[in-house]
């Protein structure tokens, strides 16, 4: 039965998928600390310390069965939640309860499980990624030739093709893909540092053999999964990683207000419209409204994501000395929802670009509404190729395109410029010659050629290279 008395994020009932607030959940947090808590078992066993297999097998038996109860009753009694698991642990397994976390400070369990728990979100965030990416190709590749006005300062420019415009979303969003697989190539984890960073305490348990120490935390780092450690630390890992993680996650953010926002511009323009379900309501009060909710929803959301990278900056920069516990409470809500924040944004992407709807014929009325302003220049050239003088026809258009600008944009009527140049002796220009100007293909450059180009060249060999990026769409909850 749902909660009504009380706070729930929306994150959880109405935008981030299952999966990320799974990885962010309690549950996969502290089994991720009893994996960590065997991994240093294990790896002190490897270097001589007195750990018995049968200790191992019985901290391996309970790695995934928490006793939930026990650990929260302890931690009302001790104001710790490290050692309420430690102790929680130790109840399941009394043989080995003497030997969790030796020689670990709490940031063993707490400041590894996070660089692990972003890993694994950045690996959710990069299928997305990818997913949101292969529809665009295909939706590129779709409509590369079909001409539509392009705009520079919001306003009627030369002409583009409805798919050239998609690469322009689509290779921001490739930008953010790379700065993604950065992050997860060169997050390291923080490995068994000891309580200041020194392992001053592994130092005495394995009385001063440092070689010792090194592989020990070697084993540590191969057994959950990573290549490479941090090299130096205080009690936490830099949270300048933080700050570099989210910043790339606020990338995401960025591109997809672009692409929402370029979407509900078109949706005004009647071009292009996000899906629009059979039942959907757009207006309590306007019956025919089909408002482009799903991308304002993007750019709601990635307002809030554009932000918070504010939180994890302001974190690292005020940290002391080895560290101060006020970067805990901002960072467990920050890094958490900033994830949440960009998976809520890539399902709805998933679910725009799945369905996205093109009206070509409001497409082609509206480039012919303004094409004869951009022929202009090709119109004079045929005329001066007849004979005419280039610098008298080049003034006489200049009059025709204001006189036509003004019928339209003060009388309400059609663009009439072709009527005039046609009625203009000095054009000496019949209306099939000047028509013969008048095909949108003839402007849009090297437009389908250069979506060609971006599919193979940029877009094509990553999604070859993740062909379970195809096909991916998203359920949105409401």
């Amino acid at each position: 039965m749902a909660e009504h008395d009380r706070y729930i994020s929306p994150f959880q009932t109405r935008y981030a998928s299952k999966e990320m607030q799974y990885i962010f959940s309690d549950d996969n947090k502290f089994r991720t600390w009893r994996k960590l808590w065997i991994a240093l078992a294990e790896a002190e066993q490897r270097q001589g310390l007195a750990i018995t297999d049968e200790q191992i097998a019985q901290l391996k038996a309970h790695a995934d069965d928490i006793n939930y109860e026990d650990a929260i009753r302890r931690e009302k009694e001790c104001r710790h939640d490290v050692m309420s698991h430690v102790y929680a642990y130790g109840l399941q397994c009394p043989d080995a309860k003497g030997i969790i976390h030796l020689g670990a400070t709490s940031c063993y369990v707490g400041d590894n499980t996070d660089v692990i728990v972003m890993r694994e979100a950045l690996h959710l965030v990069r299928k997305k990624l990818l997913g949101v990416l292969a529809l665009l190709a295909k939706f590129a590749d779709e409509y590369k030739a079909m001409p539509c006005l392009a705009y520079t300062h919001g306003q009627p420019a030369q002409l583009t093709t409805v798919g050239k415009r998609a690469t322009l979303w689509a290779n921001e969003l490739y930008m953010d893909l790379e700065e993604i697989d950065h992050r997860i190539a060169t997050l390291a984890l923080r490995g068994a540092k000891g309580t200041t960073g020194t392992q001053a305490s592994f130092m005495e348990l394995f009385e001063g053999d440092e070689e010792k120490i090194k592989a020990m935390e070697a084993d540590i780092t191969a057994a959950m999964g990573f290549d490479k450690v941090v090299p130096v630390s205080g009690q936490t890992y830099s949270r300048k990683v933080d700050a570099m993680v989210l910043n790339a996650l606020a990338g995401i953010g960025q591109s997809a207000m672009k692409l929402a926002t370029d979407i509900r511009l078109l949706a005004n323009f009647k071009e292009m419209e996000e899906p629009f379900e059979k039942n959907q309501i757009g207006s309590s009060a306007m019956p025919y409204k089909r408002n482009p909710m799903r991308c304002e929803r993007v750019c709601a959301l990635a307002r809030y994501l554009m932000v918070d990278v504010l939180n994890p900056a302001f974190t690292a920069g005020t940290q002391w000395f080895e560290r101060t516990l006020d970067d805990s409470a901002n960072k467990r809500i920050a890094v958490a929802e900033a994830f949440l924040a960009t998976d809520s944004i890539l399902n709805i992407l998933l679910n725009v670009c799945d369905g996205l709807v093109v009206y070509p014929k409001v497409i082609r009325a509206r480039v012919m509404a303004e094409l004869p302003f951009m022929a202009s220049e090709n119109i004079m050239m045929k005329a001066v190729k007849k004979g005419g003088d280039r610098q008298e026809l080049h003034e006489r258009l200049r009059q025709h395109a204001i006189a036509a600008a003004a019928q339209v944009k003060q009388e309400g009527l059609a663009n009439d410029m072709i009527q005039r140049i046609e009625a203009d002796p000095a054009f000496g220009l019949s209306r099939e010659e000047i028509e013969a100007e008048l095909r949108p293909e003839a402007f849009t450059g090297r437009s389908a050629h250069q979506v060609d180009e971006f599919l193979k060249n940029v877009l094509g060999p990553v999604l070859a290279a993740n062909p379970e990026a195809a096909g991916q769409t998203a359920e949105l909850s409401v």
